[in-house]
C-alpha cells in the first residue's frame, strides 16, 4: 500500500454541483451542437465513447453554466453505474453534463490526473463508498460524500511513477480487448457475407417470427434476495452482466446462492437456451442477448432480470441466432417493441413477434464451424486478458488496498 498521509478530495478540489437534464429546463436534445456528457458515453474503465454523446444548443448550455466543462476536469458518476470515473479532453469540449456525473475540478499544484484517476476507481475508494450505504439498497452518493473521500497523495514524482506502471498494465488489458472485438468482427463479417442483410434479406430467407424456433415456453428467471447470496451456495446465477454484448453467456465466477431442487429443475441452463436482457436503464441494452456454451457446468440458474427463450436445435443454430440478435433489423424491432417508465422493459410477447430470417440448416451448420474455429482463437487472447486483468488487480491490491 501507498505508505502516505490520506488528504481528503476536497482539500485539493472544487466539487461542481450536479447538472440538469436538459428537457427539465424546457430544451430538447439536438443532431449536433454543445456535446452532451451522460454516463453511458464512457465505458467502465472511463474511456470516451464518442457515438454515445449527446448534443445541446448554446442556449441551453448557457443556461447549464455551472456545469460547463473544462479540460482537466475528473468526471466521477454518482448515480446508477457508481464510481465511473474519466477524465475531460480537449477532443471532447465544448461539453456540459447531467446531475448523474459530478465534476472534480482539481485547483492545486504538483497533481498529477491520471493518479487521482486511479486512485479514484481503487479499492480504498470502494471501501469508503461502500460505508455511505447505510443499508440502503443501493448506493446514494452526494456532492460532500465525494468531497469527503479520502485518498494517498504521494510526492508528484511518486505519482507519475505508479501511474505509469498501472497504465502499462492497462496498455496490454487495452490490446487484448480489442483484438477479442477484432475477433467478434470477424464473425459478423462472415455472417454478412453468407446471409446478407436481414432487413434487406437480397437472398430471400424465409422470414418468420422468433416464437416458430422456440422448443419450449419462454420465462423469466430466478429470484434471491441480496442477502441470500452466499459463497458457499449451491447454485450459480447467471444475471444481465454475465449476457450481453457476447456470444455466450458468461459463466466464470458467477455470484453463489441456495436453491431448492425445483428451482434447479425449473431455471438451470443448457446449451440450445438463449438468453435475454429483459429490462435496462437504457433503451440500447434492453433485449441484448447471448447464448448457453455446450460446457456449461450444472447448477447454472439464470436469474430474474433475464428471459429465456429455448430454442429448437433442428431449426436453428444458437450461434446463428446469437449474431442475428446483434443486427439493426434484430434490435430495431426489439427496441420498438420495449416500453420504458423509470427503466425499459420488453415482454414476452414482444420478444416472441419478433421477425427473424431463416436460412437453411445446413448454411446455419456451416456458420457454426466458422464460430468454433475464431472461438478457439478467442480462447487464447481472453485468457492473456484474464491475466492480465489479474496483474492489474493484484498491483491495485498492492498499493491501494
Amino acid at each position: 500500500m501507498v505508505n502516505t498521509k490520506r488528504t481528503k478530495l476536497s482539500e485539493i478540489a472544487s466539487l461542481i454541483t450536479k447538472g440538469y437534464t436538459p428537457t427539465s429546463l424546457g430544451f430538447d436534445y439536438q443532431d449536433t451542437g454543445i456535446n452532451f456528457l451522460k454516463i453511458e458515453c464512457f465505458k467502465e474503465d472511463g474511456s470516451f465513447i464518442p457515438s454515445k454523446v449527446s448534443h445541446i444548443s448554446e442556449e441551453c448550455n448557457t443556461k447549464l453554466r455551472r456545469s460547463q466543462l473544462k479540460e482537466g476536469d475528473i468526471l466521477f458518476s454518482i448515480a446508477g453505474a457508481v464510481g465511473r470515473v474519466s477524465i475531460v479532453t480537449k477532443d471532447m469540449l465544448p461539453a456540459n453534463t447531467n446531475q448523474a456525473l459530478s465534476i472534480i475540478r482539481i485547483d492545486r499544484d504538483n497533481i498529477h490526473l491520471p493518479f487521482i484517476k486511479l486512485v479514484l476507481t481503487s479499492p480504498i475508494i470502494k471501501k469508503q463508498l461502500e460505508k455511505k450505504k447505510q443499508g440502503a439498497a443501493q448506493l446514494i452518493v452526494s456532492l460532500k460524500d465525494i468531497g469527503d473521500l479520502e485518498i494517498p497523495l504521494p510526492s508528484f514524482s511518486r505519482q507519475i511513477e505508479l501511474s505509469d506502471k498501472f497504465n502499462a498494465v492497462h496498455s496490454i488489458i487495452d490490446h487484448r480487448k480489442r483484438q477479442l472485438e477484432m475477433l467478434d468482427t470477424l464473425i459478423k463479417a462472415r455472417f454478412a457475407e453468407m446471409f446478407g442483410k436481414p432487413e434487406i434479406d437480397p437472398m430471400n430467407w424465409n422470414t418468420v417470427n422468433i416464437a416458430d424456433v422456440a422448443a419450449g415456453k419462454i420465462s423469466n428467471g430466478f429470484f434471491a434476495k441480496r442477502d441470500e447470496y452466499c459463497d458457499d451456495g449451491n447454485i450459480k446465477v447467471l444475471g444481465v452482466t454475465n449476457i450481453v454484448n457476447r456470444m455466450y453467456s458468461y459463466t466464470d465466477n458467477l455470484p453463489r446462492a441456495n436453491g431448492t431442487a425445483a428451482d434447479i429443475e425449473k431455471y438451470s441452463v443448457k446449451y440450445g437456451d438463449m438468453l435475454f436482457c429483459r429490462s435496462s436503464l437504457v433503451a440500447e441494452g434492453i433485449g441484448k442477448a447471448s447464448v448457453v456454451h455446450q460446457n456449461t457446468p450444472a447448477n447454472v440458474l439464470f436469474e430474474c432480470h433475464v428471459i429465456r427463450l429455448p430454442l429448437n436445435l433442428s431449426k436453428c443454430v444458437p450461434e446463428f441466432m446469437q449474431v442475428l440478435s446483434t443486427t439493426d433489423f434484430f434490435r430495431k424491432q426489439i427496441i420498438s417493441q420495449s416500453k420504458t417508465a423509470t427503466i425499459t422493459t420488453i415482454s414476452h410477447d414482444g420478444l416472441l413477434k419478433t421477425k427473424i430470417i431463416l436460412p437453411p440448416m445446413k448454411l446455419q451448420k456451416e456458420f457454426l464451424t466458422f464460430v468454433k474455429q475464431v472461438d478457439k482463437t478467442k480462447a487464447e487472447v481472453q485468457k492473456a486478458l484474464d491475466e492480465a486483468q489479474l496483474l492489474f488487480d493484484s498491483l491495485m491490491q498492492e498499493y491501494f488496498g
